[in-house]
């Protein structure tokens, strides 16, 4: 492990994050040793580095070879690194065991019995059908700041006749998957008007992307620069200014996941617009930005010490209490990374609906 720190130093905060995320793919057992090979080594642009950096997280040594093919492979379900334990800290590593060693994570709340599925592999009995009557769902399409049109999933009640909140969705590591248009629909639901922006709109969209190991290359690769993703989201924002019949421009809101939790974080940064933020999970922003962070945040994470989106939690809680910024973080009891998604093994049903209650809760605090 004693390359791991300074491997590590050799990459951004999110490219930090998404190879532990493909990591604890493969550990779970979503990922080839071929396709976790390939996403790491489109993040790092070196053989060697990825060999090396795969080994230092504890994987063996035949994972760490070039691919000799390009093949599709099939995307996971989610990120689900190790069970949850009572302890306050270990090392960002510590998940890394195998799979065998960790039990399942809880997936539903007994008695309570998910809606029929909205999208594939949906469990949440919030999910929302793409033909829900009650929702008007639709594709749209507007200018980034460097001229690219940039797609995106709105959706609003059907029974709106007005200007409402906006809620802005940033998706994971796969594009603006029918999961998250769900989760866009469900803030419809809630009483918002809400966007999911896709951040590989300038390579076609995400249902143009016929390879998923190709979404580490286009979200975290070396030549990324992540800072046009939160540029895509701040020009939703001026979309949406210019929609008065739509969206009440004093009352913005970010949410997103894993991926998308980081972008969130840097968006706090970013964009003055927007009053609160719910970043599920993600990579935090440099400590110098730290005090940069002006919106009213609710972070939401898992209870399992091994989980590397905790990691510096809790210096960032300290350094934004004292500043005297609006924030507070959830941990929740009983998950693991990621328990959120129900599409993936870490669905935690009890967990993830407390979550949303919360959120929502939040939202409309700080929207008000």
């Amino acid at each position: 492990m004693s390359a791991l720190p300074s491997l590590t130093q050799m990459l951004n905060q999110l490219q930090r994050y998404m190879v532990y995320e493909y990591v604890a793919d493969y550990q779970e057992g979503y990922l080839s040793r071929r396709d976790l090979v390939r996403r790491v080594l489109n993040i790092t642009g070196g053989v060697g580095t990825t060999a090396t950096l795969l080994l230092a997280l504890g994987c063996s040594p035949q994972s760490a070879q070039a691919p000799a093919t390009t093949g599709p492979a099939a995307a996971p379900a989610t990120s689900a690194p190790s069970a949850p334990s009572p302890a306050a800290s270990a090392s960002p590593v510590g998940f890394l065991g195998p799979p065998a060693t960790r039990p399942p994570s809880p997936v539903a709340v007994a008695g309570v019995a998910a809606s029929p599925a909205a999208v594939p592999g949906a469990q949440s009995p919030l999910s929302v059908a793409a033909n829900d009557p009650a929702v008007n769902g639709q594709d749209i399409s507007f200018s980034g700041a460097d001229g690219a049109s940039i797609l995106a999933y709105q959706a609003r009640p059907a029974n709106a006749s007005g200007s409402l909140p906006l809620v802005l969705v940033c998706h994971e590591n796969r594009g603006l998957t029918e999961h998250i248009r769900d989760v866009v629909r469900r803030f419809a639901k809630e009483g918002f008007t809400a966007c999911g922006v896709d951040l590989v709109s300038r390579q076609g969209g995400t249902a143009s992307i016929a390879d998923p190991n190709q979404f580490s290359a286009l979200l975290t690769g070396p030549n990324v620069n992540q800072d046009q993703f939160v540029s895509d989201f701040a020009s939703a924002v001026a979309f949406y200014k210019t929609k008065p019949d739509l969206v009440q421009a004093d009352k913005m809101a970010m949410n997103g996941y894993c991926f998308g939790g980081g972008i969130v974080w840097r968006g706090t940064e970013q964009i003055p617009e927007l009053k609160a933020a719910a970043p599920f999970y993600g990579a935090f922003p440099p400590p110098e930005k730290w005090n940069t962070i002006k919106a009213a945040v609710l972070g939401v994470y898992s209870a399992d010490p091994n989980d590397f989106a905790n990691q510096r939690r809790d210096e960032l809680d300290q350094a934004l209490t004292a500043s005297g910024d609006v924030h507070q973080f959830n941990v929740y009891p009983g998950t693991r990374h990621a328990f959120h998604n129900d599409t993936g093994n870490a669905y935690n049903q009890e967990q993830a609906l407390a979550a949303w209650r919360d959120m929502i809760a939040w939202f409309k605090k700080y929207l008000a």
